[in-house]
């Protein structure tokens, strides 16, 4: 169902595209051996060829390659078996050669759809145009000296992969479940590590608006959005940009724009180029790229299981929600956490995966994610390792201590890293399943309350909960609740 916006004079569809700019995950640079680590001094990486020094020639790395096409799998793309190397010609300070080596008529990965889960639970296909490879440039300082703009090299030469969507998207929440759902994917692949506040993955969003029904309009473009909540911004205050000046009787100026993330605004930079005015030509030191179809197959067959494969096993075979599979293997890290800590836990007490599941997912969710959300940590930077996460649970399942007594454990887990089963002993929190023990207190508590035990008697059943309150309080919470009340409800009713 389309979603307009309405201005003064009518409703208005605002009309998305977005180009991706996904880091190849390899250890050299798309044309040369130079390193591509992150976060090295500057101009510490720079081969003759990233320089651009008279008479070096590019050298395809295989491996860049492999991944792009691994990429394009993953995402469902048409693979071309047959790709060609562009020249892209423009000049900036940190672009050595003049010009960046990427792909225009004939890239390496073609047309695919990419579907995505909104919000309310609908879902939206979203059409890939196509992926190239292309180098990166370098780096302009301009915040290191007063009148000067100094510049780093470190990154001229790496692969990108410039995934473009088709103009399919009608909402912010759209683009950004697309931009999510790319990231998921390129990370399952082991293909790009999606760290956008390291500058791996960015996307320079377009924008147009147009009356319903009506041929597409003007778009801005603004470059190099580093995160989906600032891609989301930039959508929401274009869309409403180019509303007010189409309505105040104005045009929309084709240029390339850029971000302010402490507004919240996007100011013009210049003019958008067309495709001409970059003077396109295959790269003449480098042949077009081309490999079997046993080579694509090869590499699909080396791919891991992907997050919508994921999903449905999750649900349709351990039986776990919609909505917890689709929070679980949003990330390949959480999938991975909840499926090895799911291993460990029916290992230890001999139940099958799809018993334990619900309560896993539940755990992993609920708890450990709410708390390394407070604590601002990621899954990997989890204090509770699978093994331990599988033994709190198995204390639970086979009834060595209660659920109250679980998340006891679990703080003193997540400060300490211990293990579980040691903080039970070390504190003494086994759950008490002696029913002489337990009837005894009960009796007790009985004989102390026997006001509230004929007002029980009397009709006003919700005080069979003060009666286990009680037990558990003067047991410390250590009482097993299915032991209190398989006794406490005869002697009650009696």
């Amino acid at each position: 169902m389309a979603k307009y916006i309405q201005g003064a004079t009518g409703e208005w569809e605002v009309v998305i595209g977005l180009e991706i700019h996904a880091q190849v995950s390899s250890e050299a640079k798309l044309f040369s051996g130079s390193s591509t680590k992150f976060g090295s001094e500057p101009n510490t990486q720079v081969s003759f060829v990233c320089s651009a020094m008279p008479g070096m020639l590019p050298v395809i790395n295989e491996e860049c390659i492999r991944q792009a096409v691994r990429t394009g799998l993953a995402m469902g793309c048409k693979i071309n078996l047959r790709s060609v190397f562009d020249r892209k010609n423009y000049f900036y300070a940190d672009l050595p050669q003049g010009y960046q080596i990427s792909q225009f008529k004939d890239p390496i990965v073609g047309e695919g759809v990419i579907e995505v889960q909104l919000e309310d639970g609908s879902t939206k296909a979203i059409g890939v145009e196509r992926l190239h490879l292309e180098q990166d440039a370098g780096k302009s300082l301009h915040d290191q000296h007063p009148s000067q703009t100094y510049v780093d090299l470190n990154r001229c030469g790496v692969a990108l992969m410039e995934i473009v969507s088709m103009p399919d998207m009608r909402s912010a929440e759209e683009a950004g479940a697309y931009f999510r759902k790319i990231r998921t994917l390129v990370r399952y692949a082991g293909t790009c590590d999606g760290n956008m506040d390291q500058g791996s993955m960015r996307a320079d969003v377009n924008v147009s608006v147009r009356r319903p029904g009506a041929e597409l309009g003007t778009r801005s473009e603004t470059k190099n959005v580093n995160s989906i909540r600032f891609m989301m911004q930039v959508i929401e205050f274009e869309s409403r940009r180019q509303i007010d000046l189409l309505e105040d009787g104005g045009t929309v100026a084709q240029e390339t724009r850029k971000f302010d993330p402490a507004t919240g605004t996007t100011s013009s930079m210049r003019s958008k180029e067309e495709a001409h005015d970059y003077r396109y030509f295959p790269d003449p030191d480098l042949l077009p790229l081309e490999f079997t179809r046993e080579f694509v197959d090869e590499l699909a067959k080396g791919l891991p299981e992907l997050p919508d494969a994921k999903k449905s096993r999750l649900v349709t075979d351990l039986g776990v929600s919609e909505y917890n599979a689709s929070v679980l293997v949003a990330d390949k890290e959480n999938a991975d956490y909840f499926e090895d800590l799911l291993g460990d836990l029916a290992r230890k007490v001999g139940q099958n995966k799809a018993e334990l599941a619900t309560r896993a997912a539940n755990w992993v969710i609920v708890d450990l994610f709410g708390a390394l959300k407070k604590a601002g940590k990621s899954i990997t930077e989890s204090p509770i390792s699978t093994q331990h996460g599988a033994e709190l649970l198995a204390l639970q399942v086979d009834g060595t201590i209660s659920g109250r007594i679980a998340k006891d454990v679990f703080e003193i887990m997540l400060e300490s890293g211990d293990n579980p089963e040691r903080i039970v002993a070390e504190k003494g929190l086994k759950q008490m399943s002696d029913t002489g023990a337990i009837e005894a207190m009960i009796d007790e508590i009985l004989a102390d309350n026997q006001d509230k035990v004929e007002q029980y008697r009397g009709g006003k059943d919700k005080l069979f909960g003060f009666f286990v309150g009680q037990v558990m309080k003067k047991t410390q919470g250590k009482a097993n609740p299915q032991v209190v009340n398989q006794l406490l409800r005869p002697k009650l009713d009696g």
